[in-house]
């Protein structure tokens, strides 16, 4: 009896769109200006389009206080939530991230746990960090190395 030929496993798939592209963390401020269509949309949009995009778990929840708050506002509920459905069209990697190293940079660098996230992301990714927080941007050119 012969011997079994052992198989060829072959994957044939499209190349991955963002497997040329940097990554970047971008943060809840940058989104929501794209989302919404905000002064800083065309800025957001320039900066994001060359880019594979990544952001911590929190995200989604950031955006939806976000599209809570423009309802608060006076914006109409189907503005607010056609925005934030309009997420579900960005490709973003949402990441776990260890609370406990968030509460840590949090304590070193004066920012909110929510921030921290994305700070502590960007610098396990050895990634930029793309935010219109003036705080945040100053940790994170404190913090991440030159070459993030």
């Amino acid at each position: 009896m012969s011997k079994p030929r052992r198989r060829v496993l072959y994957v044939a798939e499209p190349p991955a769109a963002w497997a040329d592209r940097p990554p970047a963390v971008v943060d809840c401020s940058v989104l929501a200006a794209l989302l919404w269509g905000e002064d800083s949309a065309d800025e957001a949009a320039g900066q994001l389009s060359e880019r594979a995009l990544h952001a911590p778990g929190l995200l989604p929840y950031e955006l939806a206080n976000v599209a809570r708050n423009k309802c608060r506002s006076g914006v109409p509920v189907d503005v607010a939530m056609a925005g934030l459905e309009a997420l579900q069209e960005q490709r973003i990697a949402l990441h776990d991230i260890d609370p406990v190293v968030t509460a840590q940079l949090a304590e070193r660098c004066g920012l909110s746990a929510h921030d921290a996230a994305y700070l502590a992301l960007a610098q396990a990714l050895n990634a930029p960090l793309l935010t219109f927080d003036r705080r945040l941007a100053q940790a994170a050119a404190l913090y991440l190395p030159p070459s993030a």
